[in-house]
């Protein structure tokens, strides 16, 4: 699995917010989300594929919510609850939010 915080950031918005246990980041440039990720990748050692379960809980003109359960290791490891937006190259999630 390739660990990339660059590529990463391109799929979030600028302004964005991401909300994890201990953190709330209001992101106002694109290097905050890169940093973020670039801390958590040793979470992940030895996970080489991951695979999304994805549920549209809501839509309205300009924004998706979607609820995305990641499986690795077999089963259910993460789940989160992502707020997209539209914006020139397209939809960029907005808000990230954990969910138990």
């Amino acid at each position: 699995m390739r660990r990339d915080e660059k590529v990463i950031a391109t799929m979030y918005a600028v302004p964005a917010l991401i909300v994890f246990p201990g953190h709330l980041i209001a992101v106002s440039d694109v290097s905050q989300t890169e940093e973020f990720f670039a801390s958590t990748w040793s979470q992940y050692d030895g996970v080489d594929a991951a695979d999304p379960q994805i549920l549209i809980m809501g839509e309205a003109p300009g924004t998706v919510w979607a609820d995305v359960t990641w499986f690795y290791g077999g089963r259910a490891q993460e789940r989160f609850c992502y707020q997209l937006v539209a914006g020139a190259q397209g939809y960029r999630i907005a808000v990230l939010t954990p969910m138990v």
